[in-house]
């Protein structure tokens, strides 16, 4: 039998209060603050979104962290895979994951993501043109301090590899000035500090992008950027509109006065893959979505969702993965705890554990099916 799944979830540390949010949203302002005060938009519009199990919790607290690696570890999530900061020298958010590698808990596998894009208040709303810290490349000796600000994590010994080399998402790869030379200076660096270098992987491309070209190893494959991605000058929800439901829905639904633009979840699963993940991609999946408590009609959400659809596109993203090599049977989760994007495999007051049963319901029905595939 192939080895098993390796699922990743991305997971958000902004549960807990930092100067900056201090500064911008007011005092003591945490991801949950957008939880807690949405409001439902239209009839049958399912906010808030509040946890069940964990609650509102706060990641300085080490047994939140223990609870949600037990609660995946029993559900068979893999690893988390940590959103990381890094602003031209500056790190934000960085606690909760400083504590899991310097208190040695909890024992979960786990590796980063670089979110390496400009923070402005679009993200809870607010105008384009309100920047809150800019996403900026100084050069060499800023990606030389980088690397050096993340060492002690690739030295844990529960980071996550891919063919003994350290797992690095980057988000927007593409945004990094001469990305050759980074990620050059970094597999130097690497083996400096006895490391055996990284494998690399892009997050947010275009599905013609070749890794290699840009000295990557992989790319993520996220479905709204398949066949979208001839309609560049469009916003990436009016790309997801026309490609699922046309021109005529598209107008339709950019007429309307103030809300939210709905999208069908089980036409999602129906559609996935638009296209099969290649041999280097690795596969992705959405489990559900509305981000209107952070943008308000301005957001977009699926409608019709169910944890039981979570796991059939589950089940369809780990059949992508059965010609893949050993060790880069990889899918990515998103995401783990994005509350405020209600996008979580969290347990919530609605559904319970029903999103975590029926993942793992789709992998142990796929661990069957490829048994019965391999004859092992």
């Amino acid at each position: 039998m192939n080895d098993k799944i390796k699922a990743l979830a991305l997971y958000l540390p902004q549960f807990h209060p930092i100067p900056e949010n201090d500064e911008w949203w007011g005092k003591g302002f945490t991801e949950w603050t957008n939880v807690a005060k949405a409001k439902p938009l239209f009839e049958g519009h399912w906010q808030p979104r509040l946890p069940a199990d964990l609650g509102f919790y706060d990641l300085r607290v080490a047994e939140t962290r223990i609870a949600q690696a037990e609660l995946a570890k029993q559900y068979g999530v893999y690893g988390f895979c940590y959103w990381h900061y890094w602003f031209g020298g500056k790190q934000i958010l960085e606690r909760p994951l400083q504590e899991v590698v310097s208190s040695g808990q909890p024992d979960l596998p786990f590796c980063l993501a670089w979110a390496n894009q400009t923070w402005s208040g679009t993200w809870h709303g607010l105008s384009n043109s309100k920047i809150l810290i800019e996403q900026t490349y100084p050069g060499k000796q800023d990606h030389t301090d980088h690397f050096y600000a993340c060492l002690e994590m690739f030295k844990d010994p529960r980071y996550i590899e891919v063919e003994g080399k350290k797992l690095f998402f980057i988000y927007l790869s593409q945004e990094i000035p001469q990305i050759k030379e980074f990620i050059t200076l970094w597999q130097d660096l690497a083996q400096k500090e006895g490391l055996s270098g990284f494998h690399f992987a892009g997050m947010n491309q275009s599905p013609d992008w070749d890794p290699k070209s840009d000295g990557l190893n992989a790319a993520v494959q996220y479905w709204s950027q398949r066949e979208e991605y001839q309609y560049r000058h469009l916003t990436l929800k009016d790309r997801i509109q026309l490609r699922l439901f046309g021109h005529e829905s598209l107008t339709r639904q950019r007429k309307k006065n103030r809300l939210p633009l709905k999208l069908s979840y089980p036409k999602l699963v129906e559609k996935y893959p638009h296209v099969p993940v290649r041999y280097d991609e690795y596969p992705s999946v959405f489990c559900d979505w509305d981000n209107t408590p952070r943008s308000g009609a301005d957001g977009w959400l699926f409608e019709d969702f169910s944890p039981e659809l979570f796991g059939e596109l589950c089940f369809k993203a780990f059949e992508q993965t059965q010609n893949k090599p050993k060790g880069e049977k990889i899918v990515i989760i998103k995401s783990w705890n994005e509350w405020a994007e209600g996008n979580y495999m969290e347990p919530d007051q609605k559904f319970g554990h029903r999103y975590l049963e029926a993942f793992k319901n789709a992998l142990t029905r796929y661990e069957g099916t490829d048994k019965n595939i391999t004859g092992s």
